[in-house]
């Protein structure tokens, strides 16, 4: 029985033992699973999307925007989310922050030998969940299993599709744009790193992982001028956090990036953890959070909007963009005292996403 509760070779084998493992944990508990007439329930080779001819009638240069990223997170159950919902929210985010609408994913699955049945379940359930706030299906997918010396756990690979009118860039960055972040910052990195570890100085401490399209498409129709959008940039700030994001948005956009300490906002249990371990908040990933270059007449419309949003009501105006310094990002303290945001050397938390 023991064994029957885990992962053998045989369930990536191609054989009964792996369609079992599909059919009875994975296509159970997917609630969408087509894009088009092919869907992940057929177990064919490929799936299909069907194409939105109304939007790509309306948007003559509409495009398709892709994204995969690979999860290798430990542990895999966190304060506020797993692996799965991790997995999910990353690529969906990775779209939304392009202005791009999810279309359909897919899902790749590497599991060692011995791994819980019961966990798979629970892992596959966060996925569906996720997918289902923001309504798009995983269509098709693949799962290998590995001899239980190989892997520490379990590793999953997403690709997503998305469709937009004209794509969101980091690079768009224009002097005068305000910067806003959707909300707390540095939650995801301190809630995994805390739980792995097993700090109690901050059990409070939830992962702020969540898809983020809900949040973004709205304030994508909202104009600085005519045919001409208020959000002229966005990054997903997870690996790095909003130290490395704000680098590349500055680097890429070949302006300066100013910051204010006072209106960044940060919980305080993250303060005093990051205080106690020696860590830099802006570095720490984020997995429910974008950072916003907007139009500077139009800030406070997409801040009123953002925070209509579960997921953005604690969005602030956190500085704006200037000419001195560029590609540079300067912190101004509470005190008025400057600092350079330095891009981060290394990985302060490794694997969190």
């Amino acid at each position: 029985m023991a064994k029957e509760n885990k992962i053998s070779m045989e369930h990536g084998a191609g054989g009964q033992q792996m369609q079992s493992l599909i059919g009875n944990i994975i296509l159970k508990n997917f609630t969408n699973t087509k894009a088009g007439s092919v869907g992940l329930e057929a177990l064919d080779d490929g799936a299909t999307i069907a194409f939105d001819r109304a939007f790509i009638a309306e948007n003559k240069n509409a495009e398709l925007v892709m994204t995969t990223d690979s999860h290798v997170v430990k542990p895999i159950f966190f304060p506020g989310g797993d692996i799965g919902k991790v997995a999910v929210c990353g690529a969906i985010n990775d779209l939304a922050v392009m202005g791009a609408r999810p279309l359909a994913v897919s899902s790749g699955m590497i599991i060692p030998e011995g791994f819980s049945i019961a966990d798979l379940e629970k892992v596959v359930h966060s996925m569906n969940d996720a997918l289902t706030e923001v309504g798009v299906p995983l269509i098709t997918g693949d799962t290998k299993t590995v001899e239980g010396t190989a892997l520490d756990s379990i590793m999953i690979n997403i690709a997503a599709i998305g469709i937009c009118d004209a794509p969101v860039r980091d690079c768009g960055l224009r002097l005068g744009d305000k910067i806003i972040i959707s909300g707390f910052i540095a939650d995801h990195g301190m809630a995994l790193l805390t739980k792995r570890e097993g700090f109690e100085f901050s059990s409070d401490l939830e992962s702020d992982t969540a898809p983020l399209w809900k949040m973004i498409e709205p304030i994508l129709s909202i104009q600085a001028a005519p045919g001409e959008r208020a959000v002229t940039a966005m990054k997903d700030p997870t690996r790095g956090g909003v130290a490395d994001a704000l680098n590349e948005m500055a680097q890429k956009s070949k302006v300066g990036i100013r910051i204010y300490e006072e209106k960044l906002p940060i919980r305080e249990a993250v303060v005093t953890s990051c205080e106690m371990l020696g860590l830099d908040p802006l570095e720490i990933a984020n997995e429910g959070k974008a950072v916003i270059g907007v139009r500077p007449e139009c800030a406070e419309a997409v801040l009123a909007l953002l925070k209509q949003n579960t997921y953005g009501k604690d969005a602030a105006i956190i500085g704006e963009v200037v000419e001195e310094k560029p590609g540079k990002v300067i912190l101004v303290s509470e005190l008025g005292s400057t600092r350079y945001v330095d891009v981060p050397t290394g990985d302060p938390i490794p694997r969190v996403c």
